[in-house]
């Protein structure tokens, strides 16, 4: 390839290594590659929840658009942030092996979930980790929290928490480990949709770039966040809202775990279904029509404020 290809990514530490990486790839491959950081939505409004700022794709929306205007000829997102509903004129070309999917509890005092004080406060912006964690133990108090990952293990030391989650796959990526750490067992958190996964978009006709980045992409990643993403887009759920899925290839065959909890953790709903790993958006639908027919639909629209 003689062009020289533009990586869009945010700027933050987790999104320029996860952009690293694959420039590391390509470069082995012999592709010159420059990295082009954008600013998005969701990192220059830092206070408040996500849901107060713009809802789905505030993540990833500026770097959608700098595709489609020919700035950049690659975006790379973490998953868990692209909304599912296909955007005209882009797609989803790779995505990599997947790192660890889980969700960490890191503690400044406890050691795990068990241990933390009746009442103690986690810091977490995220309806999925609040209403699971609540399910587990109402007794606890949720906080916001917003920022990079430094700067939430900043307050965190500073004692505006207890505790936090944070994804497994960040902390992994940027070698940050706590003496006083847990990751949750699925039982207890199941992951976002497409959590510990990257996303590598790239214009549609752009055949080139979708050779290129042929060799980065897992198959049995990419079929299981297929099926994560089908059981969202059908449950409408959005990048946002209380939903937890878990996808991953056992004795051959895909595997999809999902759950679907109310905003304060009182009710929760979960389905699993198998199939062959070609399978996958029918996997995702089906488990999704399997948590619909348990009251999903109501727990997600009771959890936006849409009793």
């Amino acid at each position: 390839m003689k062009r020289i290809l533009r990586i869009g990514t945010r700027g933050s530490a987790l999104a320029r290594w996860q952009a690293e990486w694959v420039a590391a790839r390509l470069r082995d491959a012999g592709v010159e590659v420059s990295l082009a950081p954008i600013s998005t939505q969701g990192d220059r409004q830092q206070t408040g929840p996500v849901e107060t700022i713009g809802g789905q794709g505030v993540f990833t929306k500026e770097l959608q658009r700098a595709l489609l205007d020919d700035q950049i000829d690659l975006a790379v997102h973490s998953l868990k942030d692209l909304p599912t509903d296909a955007v005209p004129g882009l797609a989803l070309a790779a995505v990599p092996e997947r790192a660890p999917c889980g969700d960490v509890l890191i503690c400044r005092l406890a050691s795990s979930l068990d241990e933390l004080p009746p009442g103690a406060v986690v810091g977490t912006g995220s309806s999925r980790r609040r209403s699971q964690l609540w399910h587990a133990r109402h007794d606890l108090q949720m906080a916001d929290v917003r920022g990079n990952v430094d700067t939430r293990l900043r307050k965190l030391d500073e004692g505006q928490y207890d505790a936090l989650v944070l994804a497994e796959a960040g902390l992994l990526r940027l070698g940050i480990a706590r003496s006083k750490m847990q990751v949750l067992p699925k039982e207890v958190m199941l992951p976002a949709v497409g959590q510990g996964a990257l996303g590598i978009e790239i214009r549609r006709a752009d055949n080139e770039v979708r050779k290129v980045l042929a060799p980065l992409d897992d198959r049995p990643t990419h079929q299981a966040v297929i099926a994560e993403r089908a059981m969202l887009a059908a449950l409408r759920g959005g990048c946002l809202a209380p939903v937890g899925a878990w996808g991953r290839i056992e004795a051959e065959r895909l595997r999809l775990s999902g759950v679907v909890l109310s905003g304060d953790g009182s009710r929760r709903v979960a389905a699993e279904s198998s199939v062959s790993p070609e399978s996958a958006i029918a996997l995702g639908e089906t488990v999704a029509s399997d948590l619909l027919k348990q009251g999903a639909a109501e727990l997600i629209a009771a959890a936006r404020g849409q009793e």
